[in-house]
């Protein structure tokens, strides 16, 4: 090995140490609960509360999500169905809105009940902004990192009026 390469070795080193999502070895994220009132996010290892956040929701934040386009973040139980590393909102980890019961009464009332609700990241603009996503939940850019670690695909989240 020459000495260019010795040298270019340590250079390496921080950026391959570094990495977008940390490692979780905690307790298992049991189910996600929010409440819309208190924005307030929190993940529980069963009865456990192991993180709580402040989010922000819809830009029309009450009531539970209707119909495309509403601003509302849904009410309900539903779970963590799918990730997205590449977000532009940072990184996500989608909800299963709409279930069967949305679609029902959308289908019912005539209109499209919408979807892609997310938990996500928070883009500069966006930032010191109440409730200005389309129905999503968002939260720091630092704070996703670590839910995105924690939380996995099939957990349940509750969210409360």
């Amino acid at each position: 090995m020459d000495r260019r390469t010795f040298l270019a070795i340590p250079a390496l080193l921080p950026v391959a140490a570094c990495s977008r999502f940390p490692e979780y070895n905690g307790p298992e994220v049991t189910r996600v609960v929010v409440w819309k009132n208190e924005r307030l996010m929190s993940l529980f290892h069963r009865e456990e509360v192991l993180e709580s956040y402040e989010i922000e929701l819809g830009f029309a934040p009450e009531g539970h999500k209707f119909e495309y386009g509403d601003g509302r973040t849904p009410e309900g139980e539903y779970f963590i169905d799918r990730r997205n590393p590449n977000s532009d909102f940072y990184l996500s980890i989608g909800i299963s809105y709409p279930n069967a019961e949305d679609i029902a009464r959308a289908r019912e009332a005539g209109v499209n009940p919408g979807g892609d609700i997310f938990i996500h990241g928070t883009p500069r603009p966006f930032r010191n902004i109440d409730d200005w996503t389309v129905g999503c939940i968002a939260v720091r850019n630092r704070e996703m990192r670590q839910i995105y670690s924690m939380v996995q695909n099939g957990t349940p989240i509750m969210i409360h009026p």
